[in-house]
Parts: structure tokens; C-alpha cells; sequence
């Protein structure tokens, strides 16, 4: 174990059952390859580029796709403004597609774990409806994120979307939307922080990287657990929140050694923030 790494002992047990009981994940040679290529050291320089070809060799889209959670969660990606000085606009079409994804996931064994655990901690309501109600608020209610003049933000697309702000790129911690994005045209992948990229038996999953959006904004640290399905995620860090786990915390799921970082926001439970990577305590 690193020097240093304390665990959080409660959200370390429940993560690793959510991880354990998630069959939607995806494994490198089979659904993707990554290339890490070149390593950089600065948070802050973004103007060296160690990697001379994009992140993802490839994808499999077929397969991954045809998997209900990854659909459904992929349909969301085009819903937002990217810049946050433009006011979102949520149309009924939109309100579809969210209400459908969280259909998608909470047939999964993960959600319903994650939804029997929290509800025994009496933080969610029992009643799956009543329990899907406040995902929806949780994930897809809007807010005004710093920068707007008007409800330009909502958790969701902050942490699986990404959004620019002035000459930063901010948020955007998800593999699917990274791949999609490099694939466009739209990232620049610079390199892996060698520190922060950790592999278990050959299979890299947490993985720090730096990037620039379009050659116009810049996301000098990026975080992401490669290969977890959408479900693990929204699962994980809703609960954390619930559980009221705001800020970084150490935690063991499956083999790994995460720090999980999460930010609230505001008084009604949202999330402005929310990423995993390795323990940084070697």
C-alpha cells in the first residue's frame, strides 16, 4: 500500500462491490486501445505536446454501443452549450433522452446496489421512482456555474461533458466523451502524467492527461478511469455525495488506490465537480 494512503473504509467497501458488480465495463484488446505515448511533467505549461497520435488507437462502437447504458448515455453528449457564458436551453426531446438514460441505468445491478445501499443509510428515498426523481435533480437540474449570467450549468455535463471557460477547458472526466471528442478533431491529446497513471495486471485504468480543445483551451490536468461504464460512475460519485464525502478522498476500489474528488455545490445537492485518479501519496 502507498506510504501515506488512509482509505475512507465505508465508501471503499461499497465502491468495490458497485465496481465488482459492474458487467458493462470495457477491457483494452477487446472494446478499445489506448497509446499513452510521451509523458508530461507541468499542471501548468500546456504548450509542449509529448504525443504525436491521439489516446485511443481504436474503439469498438459496435459493441460498446449496442450496450443500453452506453447508447443512452452517448445520446446526452450533444445536449450542451460547451461554452459557459451561453445559457442552456433543455428541449423536450433532451428531457427524453435523460429520463431514458436513467431508465437504462437503474436496471443495472449497479445502480440497484448503490440504490439499496443509500437507501439503508436513509439518504434516498426507497421508492425507485422517487430514487430516480432525484438522480434527475442530482444530474440534469440546471444551475449558474461561475462565468454565465444565466442557468448555463448542471452536473452532468460538467463531469462527463466538459465545458470552456474563457481560456480553460473545465470538467470533462469520462473516457466515452474523450474518445469521441479526440475522434472529431476537437482534442489534443499532449501525454500522460506518469504518476498518476497507474495499470493493474497490464490493464491501465486511471489515467492523468493534459490536452488542448480545438487549439483554442487549454486542460493542463485531466483525470479518468478508463473502461467503467456510465452507471459506475454516475453511482459512485452520487454516492459520495449523499454520503456527504465533499472534497478528496482516499479509497480503495477493487485493486486500485483512487483518490475521489468531489466539489457540491450549492445548498441543494449538486455536484460541481467530480473525478477519480490515482493516490498521488508514492
Amino acid at each position: 500500500m502507498a506510504g501515506g494512503f488512509c482509505a475512507d473504509s465505508e465508501l471503499s467497501e461499497v465502491l468495490s462491490k458497485l465496481w465488482e458488480l459492474d458487467d458493462n465495463k470495457c477491457y483494452p484488446g477487446e472494446d478499445y486501445e489506448i497509446d499513452l505515448q510521451g509523458f508530461v511533467t507541468s499542471t501548468r505549461d500546456c504548450s509542449r505536446d509529448f504525443a504525436r497520435k491521439s489516446l485511443f488507437k481504436w474503439v469498438d462502437e459496435d459493441k460498446v454501443f449496442s450496450r443500453e447504458t452506453y447508447r443512452t448515455f452517448h445520446d446526452l453528449l450533444d445536449n450542451y452549450e460547451m461554452d459557459v457564458s451561453e445559457a442552456e436551453e433543455v428541449t423536450w426531446e433532451e428531457r427524453k433522452e435523460n429520463w431514458n438514460f436513467l431508465e437504462a441505468i437503474m436496471k443495472t445491478e449497479v445502480m440497484k446496489e448503490a440504490h439499496r445501499f443509500l437507501a439503508s443509510k436513509g439518504v434516498a428515498p426507497d421508492d425507485d421512482d422517487d430514487f430516480k426523481k432525484m438522480l434527475h435533480d442530482i444530474w440534469f437540474k440546471l444551475f449558474r456555474r461561475k462565468g454565465g449570467r444565466s442557468q448555463n450549468s448542471c452536473s452532468f455535463e460538467h463531469v462527463f461533458v466538459g465545458e470552456g471557460r474563457g481560456d480553460d477547458f473545465i470538467g470533462l472526466h469520462n473516457w466515452i466523451q474523450f474518445y469521441l471528442q479526440e475522434k472529431a478533431g476537437n482534442i489534443d491529446y499532449h501525454g500522460f502524467f506518469r504518476r498518476e497513471t497507474v495499470r493493474d495486471d497490464e490493464i491501465i485504468r486511471l489515467i492523468a492527461m493534459q490536452f488542448d480543445w480545438r487549439d483554442q483551451k487549454s486542460k493542463p490536468l485531466c483525470s479518468c478511469f478508463i473502461g467503467s461504464s456510465p452507471e459506475f460512475e454516475i453511482a459512485a460519485y452520487t454516492v459520495c455525495l449523499l454520503l456527504d464525502r465533499d472534497g478528496k478522498i482516499d479509497c480503495k476500489i477493487g485493486e486500485y488506490e483512487v483518490e475521489l474528488t468531489v466539489h457540491s455545490f450549492g445548498w441543494n445537492r449538486k455536484l460541481g465537480s467530480a473525478f477519480m485518479s490515482a493516490s498521488r501519496l508514492h
